[in-house]
């Protein structure tokens, strides 16, 4: 049985653009805007620069039809309009299975902040998007990821939900000080969570 690309998982979120005057499928747009991103190319318009610039390659390798690649509007339309929640899904279920982590890997787990998120700037509790992530130490990848907005859920209950979703046993995690409070660890699992 051949593994599924990461490709074939970006195939199975729902497409909830119009049909009519889509010229690319939603996964092709969603690759696009990973493969940008991890070539350092944030934002709509410079996006939009990396599909160009890199067309002929991008056309060969992913065998796109019709010779076009989509521009900063379809991009554009696409990020504000996505399910980052079925986005994540499918990422981590990809990353879990792609990188067949052994139990000598180390696994980080941070909370970064999203410059550019924050509003009430002005007033003494902002609020702003973050990505939790759990990062492989080994191979220098992430593992999983899960975004929380400050103002509606702690960090500390995001890191919970997102480790008990990955299942991951006999791992050994490094995590902040923050989350080795006492009273948040459930009587069931203090034999299990050792840090």
């Amino acid at each position: 049985m051949t593994q599924k690309s990461l490709i074939d998982y970006l195939k199975q979120i729902p497409d909830f653009r119009d049909p009519h005057g889509c010229r690319h499928p939603l996964w092709l747009v969603l690759i696009l805007v990973i493969m940008g991103m991890m070539s350092g190319y944030y934002g709509y318009r410079s996006l939009g620069r990396f599909t160009e610039r890199h067309r002929r390659a991008l056309i060969t390798e992913l065998k796109i039809p019709n010779a076009t690649v989509p521009s900063y509007d379809p991009l554009r339309r696409v990020m504000m309009g996505l399910d980052y929640t079925q986005l994540r899904l499918v990422f981590n279920q990809w990353a879990l299975l792609e990188l067949n982590l052994s139990l000598s890997e180390g696994l980080s787990v941070d909370g970064k902040s999203l410059k550019n998120t924050v509003s009430d700037y002005d007033k003494a509790q902002q609020n702003f998007m973050s990505l939790v992530s759990v990062f492989s130490q080994k191979r220098g990848l992430v593992v999983a990821v899960q975004e929380m907005e400050n103002k509606k859920v702690s960090e500390i209950t995001v890191v919970r939900n997102l480790l008990e979703s990955l299942d991951l046993k006999g791992y050994v995690f490094t995590i902040e000080a923050l989350h080795c409070q006492k009273k948040l660890l459930l009587p069931s699992s203090t034999a299990a969570m050792t840090m």
